[in-house]
């Protein structure tokens, strides 16, 4: 319950008087009409809310509340959830896998054909058998996924991050089942990395048009895009097909992204 207030301001003679008067008794200047009604709640005397007043006080705490929510909501969308979801998935599956049994055959390597484990597709771009592999990939994701991430939202970032590691994986073994010796051995996340990087460097490239003043450094994107390219030839799990499918995934979602107009939000 409102607790009464500590004094009123005459509006005639700007004098502070008590809230309990109906009159000013330095002026006369009428205050209200009736003095409030007043109620003992233990030792204290508290001004006695009528029906109108106890409507205005709910109505303002429901609002106080939503705009606190709406805060929360806004500080949560402003977070790169996805991202961080990205980087923690494989690590957590680097420790089960040293500290387990478990091989990353187990925790959905693909070694061979996949045949009805389809979920291998999925899996396989968060298992990692290398630290040094998680490490390069891990460092493109936490780069390019947070930009991606602020512009088209979570879901879409999330969908890019399935659809560049799960169309990759899945392309490396069909190429494998129809054209190589049918045993494929994917598994790690340089397809997303590729993805996020290709989606980045569309999407920033059609701000670049839009604003010439949205410059960024081609060159460095160039760069980060050949160690990606180079890292089946020192890892053997880093499948080539996987990764540059990947990266034609994300660099055609980040057009999609750019013809939709999606490209002006958070820098």
């Amino acid at each position: 319950m409102a607790g009464p207030e500590l004094s009123v301001v005459c509006k005639s003679c700007g004098s502070e008087v008590s809230p309990y008067v109906t009159e000013c008794p330095y002026c006369g200047t009428r205050l209200r009409k009736r003095a409030p009604k007043l109620e003992r709640v233990g030792d204290e005397v508290r001004v006695r809310e009528d029906r109108r007043d106890r409507r205005r006080r709910k109505a303002a705490e429901r609002r106080s509340r939503f705009a606190s929510r709406g805060e929360l909501a806004e500080e949560l969308a402003a977070r790169p959830v996805i991202t961080i979801a990205a980087l923690l998935a494989p690590a957590l599956l680097v420790i089960i896998e040293r500290a387990s049994n478990l091989s990353v055959i187990d925790l959905g390597a693909i070694v061979g054909p996949v045949g009805d484990q389809w979920w291998r597709y999925l899996a396989a771009p968060f298992v990692y058998d290398d630290i040094g592999y998680l490490f390069a990939c891990g460092l493109a994701i936490a780069i390019f996924v947070p930009p991606i991430e602020r512009r088209v939202g979570s879901v879409a970032t999330l969908l890019l991050i399935l659809g560049c590691g799960g169309l990759g994986a899945l392309a490396a073994d069909g190429l494998d089942s129809s054209f190589g010796d049918g045993i494929t051995v994917a598994a790690g996340g340089n397809g997303i990395a590729l993805g996020a990087l290709a989606a980045y460097w569309v999407i920033r490239d059609a701000e670049r048009r839009a604003d010439p003043t949205e410059e960024y450094d081609r060159i460095a994107l160039a760069v980060a895009a050949i160690v990606l390219l180079l890292l089946p030839l020192v890892e053997d799990y880093a499948s080539a097909v996987a990764g540059v499918v990947g990266g034609l995934v994300g660099a055609g979602c980040g057009l999609a992204a750019a013809l939709g107009g999606r490209t002006t939000a958070g820098r």
